[in-house]
């Protein structure tokens, strides 16, 4: 498996929103929009049911939202990238969650869910990565770097 085969152009974008809240539901939008989601209102609930329990903020300007949802068949990654961060996203480090990575697994799919979080994790402990992920200026360019068409 292959960060490169799950992270879709029309996934990944400079988000407007301010707060985590709206962060989440404008990715979960572009879920709405392909109409890849059997029920986009459950998914929303278990998404925030999730968030409710702990944050995702892991740190390093990283949140990673993620559920294994019956409603959806293969893998997705969702990227939202704010360079000012998000207001309301706690983080283990205190540190702004400036960059959200939404994993969307099947209700069945717990390795393909741990081998997708072992990738982008290996990839986002580069500082490097990270900056050009938050200086990109379009969301082009934030696939590019993530499917290392630039860097």
């Amino acid at each position: 498996m292959e960060l490169n085969k799950i992270i879709r152009p029309n996934n990944c974008r400079l988000l407007k929103s301010n707060t985590k809240t709206e962060a989440l539901l404008e990715l979960i939008d572009l879920l709405e929009q392909e109409g890849k989601v059997t029920d986009i209102e459950e998914l929303k609930r278990e998404i925030f049911y999730r968030e409710q329990i702990m944050s995702t903020g892991i740190g390093q300007g990283i949140g990673i939202p993620h559920v294994r949802f019956a409603g959806i068949s293969e893998p997705v990654i969702l990227v939202g990238i704010k360079p000012a961060g998000f207001d309301g996203y706690e983080s283990l480090d205190g540190e702004p969650v400036k960059m959200i990575f939404m994993i969307l697994v099947g209700g069945e799919q717990h390795k393909e869910y741990l081998r997708i979080l072992s990738l982008l994790v290996h990839r986002l402990k580069d500082e490097t990565f990270r900056t050009s992920l938050t200086s990109a200026e379009s969301s082009e360019a934030v696939y590019a770097v993530l499917t290392g068409e630039s860097h």
